[in-house]
C-alpha cells in the first residue's frame, strides 16, 4: 500500500502537477484570463500579460502537456481555451483566500484603487468584484466557464432592477451583453459588456458612486457608503 505522501496517489499527483503549474505568475495569469474572459490566441495572450509571443507560446506549451489547456486552430490562428473542468472554481478559491490575507497585513495598506476604479466604462476593484459575485450568487447571470467570452444571463435578473438597470433598454445590438473582465488587482472577475456599463451608469445616477472626468477614479460617496452594502453584500469599505 502506497504512503501518505507518495506522489504516484492520483489525486495527490494532480494536486502537485497542479500547484506545480500555478506556481508561475505568467502561467497563473494566462488561466486566470482563460477561465474569466474566455478563449485567447496566444498574441492576445502575449499582449495582456506584457511577454513576447515566444516565451508565452512556452509557457503555453507547458500548459497543453500538463492538460490544463487545450488549443483549437482557425484558419491561421490558435485559440487557447481551458481544458480542465472546475479549474475557474479553484483560482477563485485562491484569489479569495489571497485577498482576506492582504486585508490583515498592515504593510499593504488599501488604496483608492483598490476600492473603485473604472476599467474602459465598467466598474473595477472591490466594487466591481463584489458586483459581480453578486449578480451570480443571486442567479443574474452565469458564472464563465471558459467555455466563451460573452455571459449568460441567469433565471432572476432581479437584482439588475434593484441596481437601478432596466433591463429593456439595454442594447446590446453593437456589444455583448454581459462579459466577465479579470480585475488585475484582486484577480477576480468584474462585469463587462453593456450590462457592466449600464450598471455603472446606475450607481452614478442614484448617487452611490461619483466618476471623475478625464480619469478612472470612481469615488464612492457618503449615499453609497451607506446603501452599497445592503445591495452588494460582500462590499465593505476599508
Amino acid at each position: 500500500m502506497r504512503g501518505w505522501v507518495d506522489s504516484r496517489e492520483p489525486v495527490l499527483g494532480s494536486v502537485i502537477s497542479l500547484t506545480r503549474e500555478l506556481a508561475d505568475p505568467v502561467r497563473l495569469t494566462a488561466l486566470q484570463l482563460l477561465c474569466a474572459e474566455g478563449p485567447h490566441t496566444l498574441t492576445q495572450l502575449a499582449d495582456a500579460l506584457g511577454v513576447s509571443a515566444p516565451r508565452m507560446g512556452n509557457h503555453l506549451a507547458r500548459l497543453r502537456s500538463s492538460g490544463l489547456v487545450s488549443v483549437e486552430h482557425t484558419g491561421r490562428h490558435a485559440v487557447y481555451r481551458v481544458a480542465s473542468p472546475g479549474l475557474g472554481e479553484v483560482l477563485t478559491a485562491l484569489a479569495r483566500y489571497a485577498h482576506a490575507d492582504l486585508a490583515v497585513r498592515p504593510d499593504r495598506p488599501s488604496t483608492p484603487d483598490d476600492v473603485a476604479h473604472t476599467c474602459y466604462d465598467h466598474a473595477a476593484g472591490l466594487l466591481g468584484v463584489a458586483l459581480f459575485s453578486t449578480l451570480i450568487e443571486r442567479g443574474a447571470l452565469r458564472p464563465p466557464d471558459g467555455s466563451d467570452s460573452a455571459l449568460a444571463m441567469g433565471g432572476d435578473p432581479t437584482l439588475f432592477a434593484e441596481l437601478g438597470v432596466d433591463l429593456a433598454t439595454v442594447d446590446s445590438r453593437r456589444r455583448k451583453l454581459a462579459t466577465a473582465c479579470l480585475d488585475r488587482i484582486h484577480r477576480l472577475p468584474h462585469l463587462g459588456g453593456v450590462l457592466g456599463k449600464a450598471v455603472l451608469d446606475a450607481l452614478v445616477f442614484r448617487g452611490l458612486v461619483e466618476a471623475h472626468e478625464g480619469t478612472r477614479e470612481l469615488t464612492v460617496t457618503r449615499k453609497g457608503a451607506t446603501d452599497l452594502p445592503s445591495l452588494l453584500p460582500t462590499f465593505t469599505l476599508p
